[in-house]
C-alpha cells in the first residue's frame, strides 16, 4: 500500500497554477509519493502530468466537480489518463432525503456519467460523509448504492472520519467494500469530533491497516479537513511521519 496526501487539506494553497506547483513540491519533500488532486484551481492536464513527474509523484484520485463529471465525463476519462490517473471521483453528495435527493435519484444522474468513465479506461468512484449511513426503507444508502452500480463502475473512497462519524466501523467497511476500495482516507477522529493528524486522535489504526491490507487497498491517503489555525503542511508531516514509524510510505 502507498501512502499519499489528500490536496485538500491545504486547498488554500492550491487556488493557482504556481500555488499547486509548490504544492505538489512541498508535498514531495514531506515523503509523499503519490496524492488525491481536490479542491484545486482548474488546470490543464498535460500540465498536471508534468508537474507531477517533476515532483517524483503520482495521482492516486481526483474529486473531480459535479458538473464536468455530468457535462464532460468523456473528455474527464481522457484528462485522467492524460495526467496518469486511472480513478475518478466524486467528493460529496447531500443526499437530503426530504427534499428528494434519493439514492434512486443518484443512480439516475451518475450510472451514465460511470459508464462514460468506464468506457474511457478510468473508474469512478465515490467518497462517503457521513450521510450515506442514513437509512431507507431500512437500509442505509451506501448499501443502496454499493447495489445499485456494479463494482466495475463504481468503486468507494471510505473515509474513516466521516464512517466513524457515523457511529460506524472504519475497518468494517472496508473489509466489507474489499475490491470495491482502492482509495481510502486516513483521517483521525479526535475528542469533540474534531479532526487530527493521523495518529493523534482516537482512531483504532491498528485495525484499519489490518483491513486495509486484507482488502486489496491500493492507496491510504492522509485527508485533515480542518487543521484549527496550525500550518496543514505541518499536519501533513506529523501524519506521513506517524505512518512511516508504522512502516507505511
Amino acid at each position: 500500500m502507498k501512502t499519499g496526501a489528500q490536496l485538500y487539506t491545504v486547498r488554500s494553497f492550491t487556488q493557482t497554477p504556481d500555488g499547486l506547483s509548490e504544492t505538489l513540491r512541498r508535498v514531495a519533500d514531506i515523503g509523499y509519493k503519490s496524492v488525491q488532486i481536490s479542491g484545486t484551481c482548474p488546470f490543464d492536464a498535460g500540465w498536471l502530468g508534468s508537474e507531477l513527474k517533476r515532483n517524483g509523484l503520482e495521482c492516486a484520485v481526483t474529486h473531480t466537480p459535479e458538473q464536468r463529471l455530468l457535462n464532460d465525463a468523456e473528455a474527464v476519462a481522457k484528462e485522467h489518463l492524460i495526467f496518469g490517473c486511472k480513478y475518478c471521483g466524486l467528493g460529496w453528495n447531500a443526499f437530503k432525503l426530504d427534499s428528494g435527493d434519493t439514492p434512486e435519484r443518484f443512480t439516475e444522474k451518475y450510472l451514465g456519467v460511470a459508464k462514460a468513465l468506464h468506457g474511457g479506461g478510468v473508474k469512478f468512484m465515490y467518497h462517503n460523509h457521513d450521510q450515506e449511513f442514513q437509512k431507507v426503507g431500512g437500509r442505509l444508502i451506501i448499501d443502496i448504492l454499493a447495489e445499485a452500480f456494479s463494482p466495475e463502475l463504481m468503486g468507494f473512497i471510505v473515509d474513516t472520519f466521516w464512517v466513524q462519524a457515523a457511529g460506524g466501523d472504519p475497518a468494517a467497511w472496508i473489509k466489507k467494500l474489499a475490491g470495491r476500495a482502492p482509495c481510502i482516507h486516513l483521517k483521525d477522529f479526535s475528542y469533540g469530533r474534531k479532526f487530527a493528524a493521523v495518529g493523534e486522535g482516537n482512531m483504532n489504526f491498528d485495525a484499519i491497516f489490518k483491513a486495509a491490507e486484507d482488502s486489496g487497498v491500493e492507496y491510504m491517503l492522509v485527508e485533515q479537513d480542518d487543521c484549527y489555525g496550525e500550518d496543514p503542511f505541518d499536519c501533513l508531516k506529523r501524519s506521513y511521519e506517524y505512518l512511516k514509524s508504522r512502516g507505511f510510505e
